[in-house]
């Protein structure tokens, strides 16, 4: 695609890195065949190749973003199945994120919007506030019906009850026999509210396979939340604590082999944090670092080797593919071979390159189309007949949970199981 860009842009690193972006589309439309918004909405401007075309128009005059603009650009997913399918190497992931920077500097949305999207971006990353904020839904359940439409959804959303918080003080859990590996575990931020049993579980994975598991002290959010809503200093704060924190247990004795993420969302934009601060003069080399350190949780245990204890039962298990593991992380065998070795039969449902709906905020900010895409996923997932469904992200596990055809539950809790954990607490007896 031919660009324009005024050499002074060029000169900011965000502007040079879209524009390279943009010069490598070729206009072919392959990635209108697996954008969810355009197989539901058929409009060209909510395809990735349409969405390019108006990010172009707008960087390319450093103009402020217009209501057209943001319009098709908040109905992006960021599910990054366009980038799978690109025959160009479009990397459509840093331009969209360029792309909603934009737009917050630039344009001026409406009150009850920005009240809902900072709300979203102070609250979701809490963990305290988070729970908080789901007592309060749950008790304002009652009421639902009289609130306005995004309001009344979140309430409907929220969990009848929540766990017991996850324990994530600082502290180092010993390998289990022979240590094989020491890695710092990101233990996140609403999963850890959601469905603390996901930690717990990878812990037990990890440390029965010889790995010494460290919880950092200053380590949080991953800012892949207000990363993708455009709060691009919220979201380097989160990470740039990260980054310090795992460096100084990289520093440590005994050194870091590894970071491990058990929500692909954050897996993704942890491996991206080389790039988030390639032009930072003090974080540039650390970031770099521990992008290359960031694996997810199946990469850690298949480079481990699992070990089935041969109890569990043969169940069929439905393999829900994140967007943010298959598509931004590209991992999509691993999962699947974990769980064979483990001893389940693994089946997979149409339209498996399809997002869910939920991609991080999208399900809250754009209820309407998510509900239309968690719909479809249901409808696929129950045609396999499971008796459960794996998931490697609790934002997939959370859109799909109502309605559900079997109990939804993490990789890593099978997988704990099938190798001497506790059966998960959603699947019967």
């Amino acid at each position: 695609m031919q660009t324009n860009f005024p050499p002074e842009l060029l000169k900011d690193p965000d502007m040079a890195r879209s524009e390279s972006v943009v010069r490598r589309c070729v206009h072919c439309g392959f990635c209108t065949a697996t954008c969810p918004t355009f197989q539901l909405l058929g409009d060209e401007a909510d395809s990735p190749r349409g969405r390019i075309y108006m990010i172009k128009d707008m960087l390319e005059a450093n103009r402020p973003a217009d209501a057209a603009t943001v319009k098709h650009v908040d109905r992006c997913l960021s599910c990054l199945s366009c980038m799978t399918t690109c025959p160009s190497g479009v990397h459509y992931m840093h331009l969209v994120d360029h792309a909603r920077a934009h737009i917050e500097k630039t344009y001026r949305r409406p009150l009850p919007e920005r009240f809902l999207r900072r709300m979203l971006a102070v609250v979701l990353p809490s963990p305290g506030l988070f729970r908080a904020s789901l007592i309060g839904a749950r008790l304002a359940k009652p009421f639902a019906r009289f609130l306005p439409g995004r309001l009344k959804g979140m309430v409907a959303m929220a969990p009848k009850s929540l766990p017991k918080p996850f324990d994530d003080s600082p502290r180092i859990i010993p390998a289990q026999g022979e240590r094989r590996m020491r890695v710092a575990l990101l233990t996140g931020c609403a999963q850890k509210v959601l469905d603390p049993e996901i930690n717990e579980a990878t812990i037990r994975l990890l440390t029965r396979h010889g790995v010494e598991v460290c919880l950092a002290e200053g380590a949080g959010c991953c800012g892949a939340l207000t990363h993708h809503m455009g709060f691009t200093g919220s979201a380097h704060a989160a990470a740039a604590g990260n980054i310090r924190a795992w460096m100084r247990l990289r520093e440590e004795k005994g050194g870091l082999d590894a970071v491990v993420i058990n929500a692909s969302g954050c897996g993704t934009t942890v491996k991206d944090y080389g790039h988030m601060f390639r032009a930072d003069p003090t974080l540039a080399e650390a970031a770099a670092v521990i992008a290359g350190l960031a694996r997810d949780v199946t990469e850690v245990m298949e480079s481990l080797g699992l070990r089935p204890s041969g109890e569990t039962p043969a169940l069929k298990v439905a393999y829900h593919s994140a967007c943010s593991l298959q598509h931004g992380q590209k991992i999509t065998q691993t999962p699947k071979t974990l769980l064979k070795k483990a001893g389940f039969a693994v089946v997979e449902p149409a339209e498996g390159h399809l997002c869910c709906g939920s991609a991080g905020t999208y399900n809250l900010l754009q209820p309407e189309i998510a509900g239309k895409l968690k719909a479809r996923k249901l409808a696929n997932l129950a045609r396999t007949k499971p008796d459960v469904i794996a998931a490697g992200n609790i934002g997939c596990m959370t859109q799909l949970s109502e309605g559900a055809p079997a109990p939804i539950v993490h990789t890593a809790q099978l997988l704990d199981w099938a190798t001497g954990g506790p059966r998960p607490a959603a699947i019967p007896a």
